[in-house]
């Protein structure tokens, strides 16, 4: 576990923090849901918690948010202790959706705000203008029974975000959304970044914390064996190299690490090449060039291939908090 993460890349070492919990615990009828989690989340930055169902992402982000309490450590949101102090400036969107089925679209996105302490005159103002600005002005005044579970999902995002929080918190935004919409979602997140808000979201689909994050918690069974930089967490495995070359064999071979894979192939002129498979030595790829340059091997091709986000993750949670993801997501693990 990680008790101090890096700063995503770009931030100043001294930017605030929006978040910070030390030590988090919390247990349930003798079960141990979160253990000891420790978080650093600079303002302005995309944090991803990523982990499978079950991993303790919810607990977290309820244990921040004051809804429930920890047993053991101490967090702190804003610069407050007490998350209760700064609620006015917290969006949170709950992994349980849920809106008044008779209440119109935009009265509904006022009422989240008026809890969050906005004016109710201000927040139906706001409402229509959100509504008009994510394209769905024409069902502001449609009960939400009439919506689609998408559109009465995005109108509940839109009331997360009326009373223009300095922190949001997602629990897995982009369940229910199809394809277009969890591209707008995402887009709307980075705006939220750019703009100076700090967004942190739960999730167990590892493509979205890939494309969106600065940062990544990864969670299982209630702990956080990473938090930092996601090219940090993809570091963890050695980049991997793939050559090709016209001569199949020769004195420039030596050159090759002990561990490199070698599938043969033949050209169109029935000649046999090689492609070769090893991780990127560590003293760089120039000394290998060299080698195989003036052993004549024959280039005709090289990559350098970084590990994604996915296999950072088999890495550092393992084999079993893998399946749990894939089993929660049938499809993602593997891109």
């Amino acid at each position: 576990m990680t008790g101090n993460a890096a700063m995503p890349h770009g931030l100043a070492p001294d930017r605030p923090l929006a978040i910070e919990a030390r030590g988090l615990v919390k247990r349930f009828d003798g079960f141990t849901a979160v253990d000891g989690v420790d978080l650093s989340v600079p303002e302005g930055a995309v944090y991803g918690i990523l982990g499978p169902n079950g991993a303790g992402k919810t607990t977290t982000l309820r244990m921040l948010l004051g809804i429930i309490d920890p047993d053991a450590g101490y967090r702190r949101l804003l610069g407050a202790e007490r998350p209760h102090d700064v609620a006015h400036a917290i969006g949170y969107l709950p992994e349980e959706r849920g809106l008044y089925p008779a209440m119109k679209a935009a009265e509904a996105i006022a009422f989240i705000g008026a809890l969050r302490g906005l004016p109710l005159k201000e927040g139906r103002r706001r409402a229509y203008e959100l509504l008009e600005q994510h394209g769905l002005g024409y069902a502001a005044d449609r009960q939400i029974r009439q919506l689609s579970k998408g559109m009465a999902q995005q109108v509940q995002i839109l009331g997360t975000l009326v009373h223009k929080p300095r922190l949001v918190v997602f629990d897995e935004p982009f369940s229910g959304l199809d394809a277009l919409n969890q591209g707008k979602l995402e887009r709307m997140m980075r705006g939220l970044a750019e703009q100076g808000t700090t967004v942190i979201f739960s999730t167990h689909v590892i493509s979205h914390a890939e494309r969106l994050c600065d940062d990544v918690a990864i969670i299982a069974g209630g702990k956080v064996p990473f938090a930092g930089p996601v090219d940090v967490a993809r570091d963890r495995i050695p980049a991997q190299v793939r050559l090709e070359t016209r001569s199949g064999d020769g004195p420039w071979r030596a050159a090759l690490p002990a561990d490199a894979r070698r599938d043969a192939k033949t050209d169109a002129r029935g000649e046999g090449g090689a492609f070769w498979y090893f991780p990127l030595p560590e003293t760089g790829i120039e000394p290998l060039l060299r080698a195989l340059i003036e052993g004549e091997a024959g280039i005709l091709s090289l990559s350098i291939e970084r590990a994604g986000l996915h296999d950072a993750f088999v890495a550092i949670a393992g084999e079993a908090a893998a399946r749990a993801l894939e089993e929660g997501n049938p499809g993602e693990m593997g891109r």
